[in-house]
């Protein structure tokens, strides 16, 4: 039987299934390709899939992005359970930078803005979930950009902003210190257009979320203001897509034109989701970066690692 696709009542997104992610045939591929470059966002239900098999799924689409270094994997948890199955404790020093780094998520954001090459794609698939909360949030970044009117396309067309990881956490009140995990580097805050025409398909769309902080040429409350406004404007209906996981889903998204975030749920239930993240190409996503101030030294590098 092939591959059945339904789009989602959005204006991204589609859930694909009578497809098995862990033997694709060469006509499933096809399917997939052409329906990730048209919908940007896709929902596979049951699939279950180990590490491994994640793994040789992802990697159709591109380099795995080392999120956890050279010995972390290409699939890592995305979790508030410790491996000894424990959770995390809100109150636990020893446990608050991860605590904080599930709480940035829960912020409208691309992934790896903050490297020197963003992400091309991300992929989660869903382990343990709680029993209510926790869904993942998808905004699409090419509608928001078509609603908007010829006045603010044109201000903003000439306009980029520098991302960062150390802002964006310091803003929820979170200071965080250089190497204390990936993303908190040397390398400098990239620079990157506000708006980033497509590599594939030609289209425009916002590169915006909470990484972004800084416009050059612009007073900082200015740019603020208006990072503030694209966002809160862009991420609304029918440009939304809210995911409830089930043990067993898998999505992937566009990194390149898609927003997303982490919605709250009660922390002293286990959440694990599993991740691989593809690198960009550096011909589309490799950003020149400017010294970040939060950062302990400046040593621009064109590599994420």
């Amino acid at each position: 039987m092939a591959p059945q696709i339904e789009a989602i009542d959005a204006t991204l997104g589609a859930i694909i299934t009578d497809i098995d992610l862990a033997s694709m045939h060469p006509s499933d591929w096809d399917v997939v390709d052409t329906a990730f470059n048209n919908f940007a966002l896709l929902v596979f239900p049951n699939q279950f899939l180990s590490p491994e098999a994640q793994v040789s799924f992802s990697n159709h689409f591109g380099e795995i992005e080392m999120l956890r270094g050279a010995d972390g994997g290409k699939a890592v948890p995305i979790s508030n359970q410790k491996p000894d199955g424990t959770i995390l404790k809100v109150d636990d020093e020893e446990d608050k930078h991860r605590f904080m780094t599930l709480r940035g998520n829960e912020g409208w954001h691309m992934d790896s803005t903050y490297m020197p090459l963003a992400a091309k794609a991300g992929i989660l698939s869903a382990k343990v979930v709680p029993s209510s909360g926790g869904e993942t949030e998808f905004a699409d970044m090419r509608a928001a950009y078509d609603e908007l009117d010829k006045t603010t396309k044109n201000k903003i067309s000439k306009l980029s902003a520098f991302h960062s990881l150390y802002q964006s956490q310091a803003k929820n009140g979170y200071e965080v210190k250089t190497g204390m995990g990936y993303g908190y580097h040397t390398k400098g805050a990239p620079l990157r257009p506000l708006i980033k025409k497509h590599p594939t398909t030609g289209r425009n769309a916002l590169c915006i979320g909470r990484h972004a902080y800084k416009i050059p040429g612009m007073d900082d409350q200015e740019a603020n203001e208006l990072l503030d406004t694209l966002l809160e404007n862009a991420c609304r209906q029918p440009r939304l897509y809210k995911h409830s996981w089930a043990p067993g889903d898998l999505v992937i998204w566009d990194n390149r034109c898609v927003l997303h975030r982490a919605c709250p749920y009660d922390v002293s239930e286990p959440r694990v989701l599993q991740a691989t993240r593809i690198s960009g190409d550096p011909a589309s996503e490799l950003a020149e970066t400017g010294s970040d101030d939060r950062a302990s030294s400046f040593a621009p590098s064109s590599l994420n690692t």
